[in-house]
């Protein structure tokens, strides 16, 4: 892979965490927090992925499908405590989450 390769990698990963930090910061929604995790973690895999090109055993790529199976396990067990926490409340909002329980 050529260094200009590379260069486009990185900003595509820059790109998908940086979408995924505004995402976090700026929703309220829970789903939507969910989903910027998503980007954070697909960015950092962009990175891993294209920087084990320059390295012959492949520690890289290994890392990389490490981080998906913990990312599917962390969304699994997100996705329940919402659907627990919506039956109950029916909120979604974290805003209202977070006032829901202070009182």
């Amino acid at each position: 892979m050529s260094e200009q390769m590379l260069t486009y990698y990185l900003y595509l990963a820059a790109f998908l965490f940086a979408s995924g930090t505004y995402i976090v910061l700026t929703r309220r929604s829970a789903i939507f927090v969910l989903i910027g995790v998503e980007l954070m973690l697909n960015g950092a895999n962009v990175v891993l992925a294209s920087f084990s090109q320059f390295d012959p055993a492949m520690n890289g790529q290994i890392f990389a499908i490490f981080a998906v199976v913990l990312t599917v396990c962390e969304v699994s067990i997100a996705l329940a405590i919402l659907l627990n926490i919506y039956r109950k409340s029916r909120v979604s909002n974290l805003d209202e989450l977070n006032q829901i329980g202070n009182t």
